[in-house]
Order: C-alpha cells, then structure tokens, then sequence
C-alpha cells in the first residue's frame, strides 16, 4: 500500500480529496512552503529578517517563559524576505503564519505584525469542513483557532511594502 487513502470512493472521500488537493495547491503557489534550506532562526542583520520566528498566541515572539511552560498552541512565522539560498540576499516569497493548537480547548490567537504589512488573508483552517475565502484580517486581530486544529494565514500581499 502507498496510501491509506482508497482513490476508488472518491465521491465517499470527496471532503478529503478536496482539501488534500488545495493542500497541494498551495504548497505549488507558495515556494516558503518547500524550501530547501534548515529553518534555524537566524537573525540576519544585512537583510534585518529571520527565517522563522515562532509566535505565541498573544502575537508576540516566543521567549524562555514561553518554552519553559507547557506549549499547547504556537505559530510559526515563516518570512517571505528572508534569503531562499546561500546568498545573502532578500527574498521576494510570500510571508506565512502557520497556527498550530494542540490544546483540548480553543485558543484566541493574536496575528502578529510584521514590517510594512496591515492585514493576513486565511487560506486553511482544519476546523472548517467546506471553507470559503473570508476578509482580511487586520494584524492584531485575534482569531480563534479550535480544538487541536492547524490554521494556516499569509500576509495579504496587497498590504505589504517593499523594505528598503
């Protein structure tokens, strides 16, 4: 067997078979979602970004009291500016924020601000069985992720600026 998935009811299946193909979708239209190179969270100082900075559900980067207790819901910043090769230069990739709730209880996120962005635009929510594009949300805005749930937002690219 190659998959636990039985293609032949497809029509019994079609809820997953939908949303694997957006999942494969959007790991196409969105490069930061298959890099190549070891996420490590680097502060680069030429390009003033990190690769990935992880996010607790008050919005703001996670620091030794967070780590320290129990971490049952966190996000995971992926910035679209940061290097996609060994050379230190700028991105031009989309900017993401990957919610991961691992909690028995729903949890109040609070989206984060990155440099010269205003609002994040949703693109997946596993709580939600048939999801429809939704408005932005503005950075700041909580959103509640649900019971053991993964959530998945990039930065609206109308809102963003160019750095430098």
């Amino acid at each position: 067997d190659i998959s636990w998935v039985d293609w032949s009811l497809a029509e019994k299946n079609a809820k997953l078979l939908k949303f694997s193909s957006k999942l494969c979708a959007l790991r196409h239209k969105y490069p930061i979602l298959r890099r190549n190179l070891f996420l490590n969270g680097e502060h680069i100082e030429e390009l003033d970004v990190r690769d990935v900075t992880w996010i607790n559900p008050k919005g703001s980067e996670m620091g030794g009291e967070d780590w320290q207790a129990p971490v049952r819901c966190l996000g995971m910043l992926l910035d679209g500016r940061a290097q996609t090769t060994g050379i230190r230069q700028r991105g031009k990739e989309a900017t993401m924020l990957i919610v991961i709730n691992g909690h028995h209880d729903a949890v109040d996120f609070t989206l984060p601000e990155v440099a010269g962005a205003s609002s994040w635009r949703l693109l997946i929510d596993t709580d939600v069985s048939d999801f429809q594009d939704t408005a932005p949300l503005a950075v700041g805005a909580n959103y509640t992720a649900a019971t053991r749930s993964v959530v998945l937002f990039v930065l609206d690219a109308e809102s963003k600026t160019e750095q430098r």
